[in-house]
């Protein structure tokens, strides 16, 4: 009873696979009670199997983040079933690779819908039960685009884009109130997740990430260290994310022509494209008589399982306090040098 009480209730959407069903299990393996939503009935069963061997609990909550009320009662059941929640991880998301002369109305609506209201969606119901008892925490899983669009994914470029805006935003309401009720962004490179599997495409090629690509879990370890770090305002996974956004701050016009000339070929794998591949972006691909795509993609032989800077991010206090006493050893030799 006594671990029950003191455990971690946490919500991850989106979590049946990719970045979140990584996190769940990362959140898991640390015995936490994880409430799993997303609509893919296959991939929330596995999702829920891999939580509960990895030491933690699980509550599956079928739930299309798109509508708002579906979340509201996710979060109830959440709250019923396991228990005050102290962490919400928004991470579901749909998109369409085409360029945007191709993408029909609907299509921008329903990748809005989810990508971005979904995120909306999410943080107010985590809102209406942290702010009452004035603690708790909230994860937007952002990415190197929610600071700069590449051709053939508008859509979830304007989404990430719009989430780091709601975010800002919200951040300072929070500090305005002196709430201790805390979020942050942690902003991913590139990913081996299955979504190039099952998004809608009107592309010639296979979509893949642009290279690097990162596994998923490279993400999920980041995720939770924002969890319980959260007063930082946001959080930059692997180097191109760096990159990418300092680029756009010093020189978007370059990076601009640069990605006209790059863009679309970097974002189609070598890879044959399979008539009648699924497409989640109105019905899940793992949902009945679908499959369980896991966390990874099909690009595992390319994908890097670690990330040097993310791994200096997370300790970038250690780091400076370990450059300091370094530079002050170094300052007392020179001294010492100096009187001698």
């Amino acid at each position: 009873m006594g671990r029950r009480r003191h455990r971690q209730v946490v919500v991850i959407t989106g979590a049946s696979a990719g970045v979140g069903r990584a996190t769940a299990r990362a959140f898991a393996a640390r015995g936490a009670a994880v409430a799993l939503l997303a609509r893919g009935e296959q991939g929330l069963a596995a999702a829920a199997r891999e939580v509960r061997a990895a030491g933690g609990e699980a509550l599956p909550l079928p739930a299309d983040v798109g509508d708002p009320d579906a979340v509201e009662a996710a979060a109830e059941r959440a709250e019923a079933e396991l228990g005050p929640v102290g962490v919400w991880v928004n991470s579901a998301f749909t998109s369409v690779f085409a360029p945007v002369k191709d993408i029909r109305p609907e299509e921008f609506r329903r990748v809005t819908e989810v990508t971005y209201l979904g995120f909306v969606h999410g943080t107010q119901a985590a809102l209406r039960r942290m702010l009452p008892r004035d603690r708790g925490v909230v994860v937007q899983v952002g990415s190197a685009l929610a600071y700069r669009g590449i051709p053939l994914q508008a859509a979830y470029c304007a989404a990430k884009h719009a989430v780091r805006g709601f975010t800002e935003s919200l951040r300072c309401e929070l500090l305005h109130d002196r709430s201790r009720v805390r979020i942050t962004m942690v902003h991913l490179p590139a990913l081996n997740t299955p979504q190039f599997s099952w998004l809608l495409s009107r592309l010639p090629g296979h979509p893949q990430p642009v290279p690097p690509i990162y596994q998923p879990e490279v993400a999920a370890r980041a995720v939770l260290h924002a969890a319980g770090h959260p007063r930082r305002r946001e959080y930059w996974v692997g180097g191109s994310t760096a990159a990418t956004i300092l680029g756009n701050r010093l020189a978007a016009g370059l990076v601009d022509r640069y990605l006209a000339r790059t863009g679309y070929a970097a974002q189609q794998a070598d890879l044959p494209v399979r008539p009648g591949r699924p497409v989640n972006l109105w019905q899940p691909a793992d949902g009945p008589g679908g499959r369980d795509y896991g966390a990874h993609g099909v690009f595992d032989d390319r994908a890097l399982a670690r990330s040097h800077q993310a791994w200096a991010s997370r300790h970038h206090g250690t780091l400076a306090a370990a450059g300091g006493a370094a530079a002050a050893a170094l300052g007392a030799a020179a001294l010492r040098g100096l009187r001698r």
